[in-house]
């Protein structure tokens, strides 16, 4: 019997994976919003542009998925902390690996899982560095490289993500794109 998993990773074009999201969104009420398509496009460029060994699909099918249990109050403090772990809850139940749930959950770091799977680190700076460029109620979107200050000295202070590097080198270039 195919579960969800098996078709939601078995669509290799990531706008119908998108597609497939909003019914999942209908049907079930999961998080996704412009901000979801944003990040994914933001991770999809990243792959392109990068040479790094990751499976794309993964990745992709991922950062549509990682917030799925996330709050749309970001005030909720103890939801913000435990979403990730919700949502890779919920993803065990439609059929994913318990890898690819565990990279769902790394999206932040409050479960405090280690090791931490080299994809996570993916989504962790589309994540965060994709929303410091959105338009929020409380704030207008950063500047991409007010951004990048802000990922690599606030958010990630102290806190070893495998790809900022090559990270802050694409979104230099992409700069023009992303703004």
């Amino acid at each position: 019997m195919e579960t969800f998993a098996d078709y939601i990773l078995a669509e290799k074009e990531w706008v119908k994976k998108m597609e497939i999201m909003h019914y999942l969104k209908k049907k079930t009420g999961v998080f996704f919003d412009k901000s979801v398509i944003f990040k994914t496009f933001l991770a999809k460029l990243f792959l392109e542009n990068s040479k790094l060994d990751l499976d794309e699909n993964m990745v992709l099918t991922a950062c549509l998925l990682c917030n799925c249990k996330k709050n749309s109050n970001p005030q909720d403090l103890s939801k913000v902390k435990s979403y990730a772990k919700e949502g890779a809850e919920y993803l065990k139940a439609l059929g994913f690996s318990n890898r690819f749930c565990k990279i769902c959950e790394e999206v932040n770091r409050y479960s405090g899982s280690t090791p931490r799977e080299k994809e996570s680190d993916i989504l962790e700076l589309v994540d965060q560095f994709g929303g410091m460029l959105l338009d929020r109620p409380e704030r207008i979107g950063f500047k991409v490289d007010e951004a990048l200050v802000l990922l690599e000295y606030r958010n990630l202070k102290d806190k070893p993500n495998l790809y900022i590097e090559e990270f802050k080198e694409f979104a230099s270039k992409m700069q023009e794109v992303l703004v």
